[in-house]
């Protein structure tokens, strides 16, 4: 039997060695030092004897072994040779007993390169086994800073924590991303069980994976993986039935397509024109003839009692009453996170919604789950830069308007400070300060912009902080409405207990929740789907009259005509509040003079402008509610400072 075993593994050998030939490939193993410069193999590290993954096993140390396999380990030897007979002797070890015996490697980048037990390699890969016992010695190679280098030690860090070896990702960030869905801090050690039963886990998704066709894929397992936790969680593998985990799996497979994009993200600056045009927005829900009304749903993370928030996107939901009449109906569920928010949008699914909107990030993992379990159900998520197919985001760029108020601002500051108050570092945010600091500079070159975070503290410490400098000209939270006791307020010059608004950036959310309706009943939502292979994220701003700025009359009337020819500008095209050159606080040029930040650049932005003065908060600083919320949408500056 080892000798037709032999004869089975040659072919498959010679077969590659045909194909490599032909395609102009080296046919042989590659050898380490062919990899690796001489100099780095003085770097290295011990890491003793432990399991490596068989599909990471990909060449040889030594230049002498090479032309004894093809490149996948299979024999290329005759089958009357010294080899072909200690090759089949190690076959019957292994059907009898087992190989146990460790082989020698040395790994560089995550690769192993075999210095003994060649044979042993060819064998169980014969066999299809996923790993096997090896004597490691890791060459660590100098740091350059390239995306696959910071990768790769992104992988050691995570190694050196977990000792798992056959995880892999493409994207930076990741290990630390799987840290934290597995309920770990990122430089927490696993324990002997955690890694078996992650392994078990691993590789029962990995068969999945396969079944579904992931070998067709550029992404890694491990991005496809990590898609797949986001969604369900690491529960949804522990324990589970392969035929559960295959049907889970087939379930996300869209989202774990997307991770081949490099840039996963379609983002929309501007509702599409419409390509079809209907009278009746219930004509592309329901069959013909059938009456039945459509019911939207908004689930909210707190109440419009207590959340400024919330308020105003209540108000978005009546103007869609108004505006829409008998032709929908539509339902609030508040205080979403007191309880389980899964079963709320479970509750409303069931009640008939058709369409629901959930308002906060925080909604967004609960989000997604429903929107994979309900196909049928349009669900979207006010959040930005989120990379999944089954939901759809919307936010605004309100950064313009706060660049239009940071130029009034500049304007009235004269030799004062100005003080700006940002709720969570999250994506979107970061923008706004900025770009209200160049709107400030824009107009008064030499004026400082302080900066004060309500999610360290509450908005009224943070109005404090700042008037105890002497500041009295302060921007902060957009509200919907106004109350006695709101200490958020659009841009307010405050002295002692008086306080006078002078302008207002308002967030149009009936404008924004009637115009994706409207591309909903002309099918231009669902054709935008279609076309896309990516990720779908509203991003509208003034030109879509989502947002605006209010000017109270106490303004003087140049500032009043500065605050419309900038907003005209905007809406145009013509004036960009990101346009170069632009410098960081350590002086850094983050926009060369004449150019435009693009549109990922804005809303990743994890750097603060030169004229600003204080920091993006440190995660351990936030409220309960602030690292929930960067836990989710944060930007990378801030998640980073986890501990």
């Amino acid at each position: 039997m080892p000798n037709l075993y032999y004869y089975d593994a040659l072919k498959r050998g010679q077969k590659e060695f045909r194909a490599c030939t032909a395609r102009g490939e080296y046919p042989y193993l590659p050898a380490l030092c062919e990899v690796a410069e001489e100099d780095q193999l003085c770097h290295t590290a011990n890491l003793g004897t432990v399991p490596i993954p068989l599909e990471f096993v990909v060449g040889t140390k030594s230049l002498g072994r090479t032309q004894s396999f093809s490149r996948s380990f299979m024999p290329l030897m005759s089958p009357d040779t010294e080899f072909a007979g200690k090759w089949q002797r190690l076959c019957q070890a292994h059907l009898e007993e087992g190989l146990w015996e460790p082989i020698k490697v040395w790994e560089y980048r995550n690769r192993f390169y075999v210095e003994e037990g060649h044979k042993r390699v060819s064998v169980l890969k014969f066999f299809d086994a996923t790993s096997i016992s090896a004597q490691v010695t890791r060459i660590l190679p100098r740091r350059d800073g390239s995306r696959g280098m910071e990768l790769y030690y992104e992988f050691a860090d995570f190694y050196q924590c977990s000792r798992i070896n056959f995880l892999e990702f493409s994207k930076p960030g990741s290990y630390a991303e799987l840290q934290k869905l597995l309920g770990k801090l990122p430089d927490q050690a696993w324990s002997e069980d955690e890694r078996r039963d992650f392994t078990a886990a691993y590789y029962c998704f990995h068969q999945a994976y396969d079944a579904q066709g992931g070998g067709r894929l550029t992404s890694t397992v491990g991005d496809a993986l990590l898609a797949f936790l986001k969604i369900y969680g690491y529960d949804a593998l522990r324990g589970k039935t392969a035929q559960d985990i295959q049907s889970a799996v087939a379930k996300v497979w869209e989202d774990i397509t997307l991770q081949q994009e490099e840039e996963p993200i379609d983002v929309k600056l501007s509702p599409q024109e419409a390509e079809k045009k209907s009278s009746s927005l219930l004509s592309w829900f329901l069959p013909k003839g059938e009456q039945k009304i459509l019911r939207i749903a908004f689930v909210h993370d707190k109440d419009p009692e207590h959340s400024n928030w919330t308020y105003g996107h209540e108000l978005g939901r009546r103007h869609l009453e108004k505006v829409f009449g008998g032709g929908l109906e539509t339902s609030a569920q508040y205080n979403a996170m007191e309880t389980d928010p899964l079963q709320i949008l479970q509750k409303v699914i069931d009640e008939g919604s058709g369409v629901i909107f959930t308002t906060s990030p925080l909604l967004l993992p609960a989000s997604l789950r429903a929107a994979v379990d309900h196909p049928e159900v349009i669900i979207l998520n006010c959040s930005l830069n989120t990379s999944h197919r089954y939901i759809r985001t919307y936010y605004a760029r309100m950064y313009e308007v706060k660049f239009i108020a940071g130029a009034i601002a500049g304007a009235l500051a004269g030799n004062d400070p100005v003080g700006y108050i940002c709720d969570y570092p999250i994506y979107g945010q970061v923008a706004g300060i900025n770009a209200f600091a160049l709107g400030v500079q824009l107009t008064n070159p030499l004026a400082r912009v302080h900066l004060e975070w309500s999610s360290v503290d509450d908005d009224k410490t943070a109005v404090q902080r700042l008037t105890d400098k002497g500041i009295r000209l302060i921007s902060a939270q957009d509200p919907a409405r106004r109350s006695a006791s709101s200490h958020s307020f659009g841009l307010s010059l405050i002295e002692s207990d008086h306080q006078v608004n002078l302008a207002m950036p308002v967030w149009n959310w009936g404008v924004y929740y009637e115009a994706i309706l409207r591309r909903i009943q002309d099918r231009s939502f669902q054709i935008e789907y279609q076309e896309s292979h990516k990720a779908l994220n509203y991003y509208w701003g003034l030109s879509a009259g989502v947002v605006d700025l209010n000017c109270s009359f106490r303004l003087p009337d140049s500032t009043r005509k500065l605050a419309d020819l900038l907003r005209d500008g905007i809406r145009s095209g013509s004036c960009h509040p990101f346009r170069g050159p632009i410098y960081d606080q350590e002086g850094r040029q983050q926009v060369p003079e004449g150019d435009v930040l693009d549109v990922e650049g804005i809303i990743t932005m994890d750097w603060l402008a030169e004229n600003v003065v204080g920091a993006l908060p440190a995660y351990e600083e936030l409220s309960d509610t602030g690292k929930a919320t960067v836990g989710i949408v944060g930007v990378d500056a801030t998640k980073e400072k986890r501990s």
